[in-house]
């Protein structure tokens, strides 16, 4: 069970996610970090644990108003040995070759984005590429196909389910489930409603890969003591 830390970022600063309402985004306010500024909050997240990898979602660049490019190079370069997923929107072959030269980290392709199966099968045996497969309630956000063709999908695949987000609700079972049985020997990574320990413990049983997480961060339902333990638990010394 790998656990990653989250940030959603806007306008150069990162901002509280909850259920996929995106309009409803305001900056971040946590006990973790004195503004919300990235630096400032990874700061606060890694001081929870050291993680050795950060989710990061691009709002403007996946909504198509501009980028937070600048506030990515702040944290690779305050947090050089953090490893980055980031989704960013890419849709295009080119856009994703470029992408993946730059050495940032690793790229992540959401569904959402996608309108065809083009880049997916490029890039499945790429490494450094993981696909997001978002959902809005039980609908698939994304072509059909994508869902259904899994021979395109890469080594590791997200199960975001964006209701979920913030929610407190816990993680959809049922959809991690689906994409597991399809993704077969694929590492499925749950995000979206993860509430605490307990709730990792759960989706470690249920042979999920890993889940990313903030909420439970930044409300102190989650600490480093339980993330030790349950990567101990599970034979990682991470």
């Amino acid at each position: 069970m790998e656990i990653i830390p989250v940030i959603d970022m806007r306008g150069g600063l990162v901002v509280r996610a909850r259920m996929g309402r995106r309009d409803e985004y305001r900056p971040i306010q946590t006990n973790l970090a004195p503004t919300s500024d990235p630096v400032d909050v990874v700061r606060g997240l890694c001081s929870i644990y050291p993680f050795p990898v950060l989710y990061v979602a691009d709002l403007d660049a996946i909504e198509g108003r501009g980028d937070n490019r600048a506030a990515l190079e702040r944290l690779k370069a305050a947090f050089p040995d953090l490893t980055l997923w980031v989704d960013s929107g890419v849709a295009k072959v080119a856009e994703a070759e470029r992408w993946l030269a730059a050495n940032a980290g690793h790229l992540v392709l959401g569904s959402e984005s996608q309108t065809d199966l083009m880049l997916l099968q490029r890039l499945a045996r790429e490494p450094r590429v993981v696909l997001s497969l978002d959902f809005r309630g039980t609908e698939f956000q994304g072509p059909r196909e994508l869902f259904a063709e899994p021979t395109c999908w890469p080594g590791k695949v997200i199960a975001m389910t964006l209701a979920k987000v913030g929610s407190g609700a816990g993680p959809d079972m049922d959809v991690l489930a689906a994409v597991r049985k399809a993704g077969a020997t694929r590492a499925v990574y749950s995000a979206g409603g993860v509430r605490d320990a307990a709730d990792l413990t759960r989706l470690a049983r249920a042979g999920i890969a890993g889940a990313l997480v903030a909420s439970c961060l930044h409300d102190g339902r989650l600490t480093g003591r339980e993330i030790a333990k349950i990567y101990a638990a599970n034979g990682c010394l991470t």
